[in-house]
């Protein structure tokens, strides 16, 4: 119950493997899947944390190694954590950059491929955040989490739609590096 069955520091070498690969793979896996978990996904992740347990205690059910892998686990997530806060280069790493997908109007399909976001994932989120019509958003932007963020065109005196804001971004896709919310 409580004998290892290696030495401790394999349980915290074989943790920061399977927690740096499972990071990298959320992070591949895309901004979309992070922030919407689908029933599937949940199948999914379900799976996956069966799958890299073995891969973490090497078939030793005890329960020192179960704490060790635990503590290796939330230290690693904390000085992640610690990282990601201290550093804009490691955020924009490990978390990614928010993206626009729409800009006065302007539909990038290319982000929307990228970033797997279907037309009708698009429209959902557009109609969550009182907008009917493309034509009426100045910016959509698909933040780090997964939730797409809409500001929607400001109304002019005479009723047509004018900017909210000035340009957040230099180009398509791509934050602007001196931005700073």
């Amino acid at each position: 119950m409580w004998n290892l069955s290696a030495p401790w520091w394999e349980f915290v070498l074989r943790g920061l493997i399977v927690y740096a690969a499972l990071l990298f793979l959320m992070r591949v896996s895309g901004k979309r899947q992070i922030g919407q978990l689908s029933p599937l996904d949940l199948v999914l992740l379900l799976i996956i944390s069966n799958a890299v347990q073995n891969a973490m205690n090497g078939g030793d059910n005890s329960v020192t190694a179960g704490l060790i892998l635990a503590a290796t686990l939330f230290g690693a997530d904390v000085l992640v954590g610690y990282g990601t806060w201290r550093s804009r280069r490691l955020e924009a790493l490990v978390e990614g950059r928010p993206e626009i997908i729409i800009h006065q109007g302007e539909i990038f399909q290319d982000v929307m491929r990228r970033e797997r976001i279907t037309p009708r994932e698009l429209q959902k989120a557009l109609r969550r955040n009182g907008c009917a019509r493309v034509e009426d958003v100045h910016f959509a932007i698909l933040e780090t989490d997964g939730t797409i963020s809409v500001i929607q065109k400001e109304k002019s005196e005479d009723g047509h739609a004018r900017p909210a804001i000035d340009a957040m971004w230099r180009e398509p896709g791509r934050p602007d590096a001196d931005m700073s919310l």
